[in-house]
């Protein structure tokens, strides 16, 4: 069952002030877009969208959009959200109606699933280049996210957006030859043999050079007083 959002319409001027008064009430500003519908100026409850947020499918999340005074639903999503930089409080979010029977584009995180050959037996290490991919599917065919089995990869091999399961609901729009993920080498640390060091410690250390200031100049000698007249 899709969670439901309850909105109330925002009336008046929307301004900074306007938005202060807002969130002094304990609620954030908010629109929602979309479907060749006016856009209408709202205020949610933040917990509500905190809650979706960081739910396992974040802001992909499809739910229902009831605004007080109106007795349609709408299907919507949030597609923008501004949070507060010092204390984190979240300060706006923007909401887009969706139609369940259109496709629409969507960011989706990759998950990597198991442990590289190359990293259990070989020494080397995983290095996940690509976290999110960018999919077009319908709304209800949404993934959470998309797992890539990564356990038979050994040292130098990789795996790319075109080696991700979809199961041909969705389209993937990120290049297909990207790289998602590769295991690497890891570098081996220079090591100073004892015959290096006691080379360095045998050169002779150059001296210090210390700067200093300006010299002050020597003192003129003071001019003989002029001879007193006779």
């Amino acid at each position: 069952m899709a969670e439901i959002v309850a909105a109330t319409a925002r009336e008046g001027k929307f301004n900074k002030n306007a938005a202060r008064r807002v969130r002094v009430m304990g609620k954030i500003p908010a629109v929602v877009y979309g479907a060749k519908e006016a856009t209408i100026a709202l205020e949610v409850d933040p917990k509500q969208i905190q809650r979706i947020l960081y739910s396992e499918t974040g802001h992909n999340s499809i739910f229902d959009l009831e605004i007080s005074g109106s007795t349609a639903k709408a299907k919507a999503m949030i597609v923008d959200w501004q949070y507060e930089p010092i204390k984190g409080h979240l300060l706006h979010v923007d909401f887009k109606r969706i139609a369940m029977d259109r496709a629409i584009t969507v960011e989706v995180p990759i998950t990597l699933v198991g442990v590289p050959v190359g990293v259990r037996t070989e020494g080397g290490i995983l290095d996940q280049v690509l976290r999110e991919v960018e999919i077009e599917c319908l709304p209800g065919d949404i993934p959470s996210h998309i797992d890539l089995d990564v356990s038979n990869l050994s040292i130098g091999q990789g795996l790319r957006v075109s080696d991700l399961p979809h199961g041909g609901k969705l389209k993937f729009l990120t290049d297909e030859d990207a790289t998602v993920a590769h295991v690497v080498a890891i570098r081996e640390e220079v090591v100073e043999t004892p015959d290096a060091t006691a080379a360095a410690a045998a050169t002779p250390a150059e001296p210090e050079v210390v700067k200093k200031g300006k010299q002050d100049a020597p003192e003129a000698a003071a001019p003989e007083p002029p001879a007193k007249k006779k």
